[in-house]
């Protein structure tokens, strides 16, 4: 055996399920169906969370030598418990034993990043790179990049539900940003802020740059530049990371106005609002190359913008079908409608069993819900009638034997869907061990001449986000609403304020003057009053030139005086005009 290993490993780089049996065979394991499902269309895809630590030796050891493979895909759903305290320890126990699997640990994420990184580097016809929901640490990244940096055939590159957050971005950055080879790139979900949508701009920005370069070079002697055989980024996707907001926003807007490369950017539910989508609706004025700008899902802009946007760029897709499609929106989980609460049923068994069967819309042909909960009796055999014995018997289930079918349509019959949990712990108290729950909820199928009216899935989660937007709106106005009015406070306040202030103002002037003072209007501005004036003075200065005579003058308010005081042999004489 160790004779052939170098042809063994020369024949397994171009035949993985080859040399993954003969890993498998080598350490007395058994090749897992879950890994072998789609090698024979030239694809790597399973989930990680499935496998033990024994299994992944062989595929490790498989990858990292591995030329043939187009597409590796390898994902991690698993999700740590979260409850906590006396009264969710009973429904999370279970979840507590389960065993995290060995894709999370971070000595499995290195030696997986290790293999990925030797056959990046010695593969010609890997394309597609997908590593969905693992931890990836920092130096896992640091060996990933270093893989990355060397393909020279990935285009592809998704790193979708993975926390590397903004600081593991840039690590991928780095050797993204001189890649001619990667074309997509998918940073779903990945804790990422407006830095790390700095860094996807900047990429961006760079390799615009490098590729303005390229096209000078080969505009020269009248040729025409092929901007699509040029390497480079087309689509870059950042669904689903909500704080990137305006300001990671603002800064892709930025770089895009003047790009001529990148095809798609994708900015679903990412905290977006009207300012946001205001500026990259400025740098499509500008770009006539983006062909797909998603803001979908995002809430807090208008639909009306959103509408804008789109009839833009699909100008600019010039109504063919677009290479780069639209990405559907992740769908969010309905919420229940408000009804009854589940109830709690004696058992017969030991241990916790629960039976749970969802209620469907539908009604009874008499207008009733045929969904009604009854109190439902201990098991019994001797009670119980198969369904086929109360068809053969010419009843419906459920009703009673004096009942027969053709008394009432099958139209309300009710499909029962019952899910039995149970579990048994020795460390468990007595208490605990006899506390039994059944959980009964009746599900009921809608009549068959109803379905023409009834809601279809799709409806219902459009229905759901325009309430959703509603929602958001309402609180909006709201708040919009309730600084209006403690602005409108505050105004009321100040005017009343000034109007206090000029009265107090008025007040003091009124007692302050005096009968001399002038009115607001003086009586100078007639012109009568002018004249009699002038006359007045007129004949004041002529007895002036008199030697008896002098004079005292007297302004008084709203009118003047005018004193003559004169001398003669009988005594002083006073002679007073007034003159209004």
């Amino acid at each position: 055996m160790v004779q052939d290993s170098a042809q063994i490993r020369q024949q397994g780089a171009q035949d993985f399920m080859a040399y993954y049996d003969f890993a498998c065979a080598r350490q007395e394991s058994v090749p897992l169906p879950a890994v072998k499902m789609n090698l024979d269309k030239g694809m790597l895809d399973f989930n990680g969370d499935r496998l033990k630590l024994t299994d992944w030796p062989p595929i490790l050891s498989s990858i990292s030598i591995n030329k043939h493979l187009h597409h590796i895909a390898i994902s991690s759903t698993y999700q740590a418990s979260l409850g906590s305290g006396d009264a969710d320890r009973r429904y999370y126990k279970s979840s507590f034993k389960k065993k995290i699997p060995a894709i999370r640990s971070k000595d499995m994420t290195f030696k997986l990043c290790k293999a990925l990184r030797e056959c990046l580097i010695v593969s010609s016809n890997l394309k597609t790179l997908q590593l969905n929901g693992l931890p990836l640490r920092e130096r896992d990244l640091i060996t990933l990049t270093k893989g990355l940096a060397k393909s020279v055939a990935l285009e592809n590159l998704s790193l979708a539900n993975c926390p590397i957050t903004d600081e593991g971005l840039e690590v991928i950055c780095q050797s993204v940003k001189y890649s001619t080879s990667i074309r997509t790139v998918d940073f779903t979900g990945c804790n990422l802020t407006w830095r790390g949508a700095e860094h996807m701009a900047n990429i961006i920005k760079h390799q615009g740059m490098q590729r303005h370069g390229t096209a000078w070079a080969e505009s020269l002697r009248y040729r025409q530049p092929q901007f699509e055989g040029m390497g480079g980024l087309r689509r870059v996707t950042l669904n689903c990371n909500t704080l990137i907001g305006d300001r990671g926003a603002a800064a892709l807007a930025h770089e895009l106005a003047e790009d001529l490369w990148v095809k798609a950017v994708d900015l679903q539910r990412c905290g977006l609002s009207n300012e946001g989508a205001r500026r990259l609706l400025e740098a499509l004025k500008t770009n006539s190359a983006l062909c797909v700008l998603d803001i979908r899902s995002n809430p807090l802009v208008d639909k009306v913008l959103i509408k804008t946007i789109l009839e833009k760029v699909l100008m600019n897709a010039d109504g063919e079908s677009p290479e780069y499609c639209w990405i559907k929106p992740a769908t969010t989980e309905p919420q229940r409608a408000p009804g009854p609460k589940k109830r709690s049923l004696p058992s017969l068994v030991r241990g916790k069993g629960a039976f749970r069967i969802a209620p469907r819309k539908g009604t009874s042909p008499g207008g009733r819900s045929s969904g009604v909960v009854q109190a439902q009796k201990p098991y019994s055999r001797s009670c119980y009638i198969p369904w086929r014995a109360a068809a053969r018997a010419g009843r419906q289930r459920g009703l009673p034997p004096g009942v027969t079918v053709s008394e009432q349509s099958f139209q309300g019959a009710a499909t029962v869907k019952v899910t039995v949990d149970s579990d048994s712990d020795e460390d468990e108290d007595e208490e605990e061990q006899e506390e039994e729950e059944v959980v009964v909820e009746v599900e009921q199928r809608p009549s068959s001449f109803n379905l023409q009216n009834r809601i279809t899935g799709r409806q219902f989660e459009r229905l759901q986000m325009e309430l959703k937007e509603c929602r958001l709106k309402l609180a909006e106005e709201r708040r919009a609403r309730l600084k209006a009015e403690s602005r409108l406070i505050e105004y009321e306040l100040e005017n009343s304020r000034l109007r206090d202030a000029n009265h107090s103002l008025s007040e003091a002037l009124a007692a302050t003057g005096s009968g001399s003072a002038p009115p607001p209007v003086s009586a100078l501005e007639d012109e009568a009053v002018l004249e009699s004036i002038e006359s007045s003075f007129t004949k004041f200065h002529a007895f002036l030139g008199s030697p008896q005579g002098c004079w005292v003058g007297i302004l008084e308010t709203g009118h003047y005086n005018v004193s003559l005081l004169t001398h003669s042999s009988s005594g002083p004489r006073q002679f007073k005009e007034s003159v209004y």
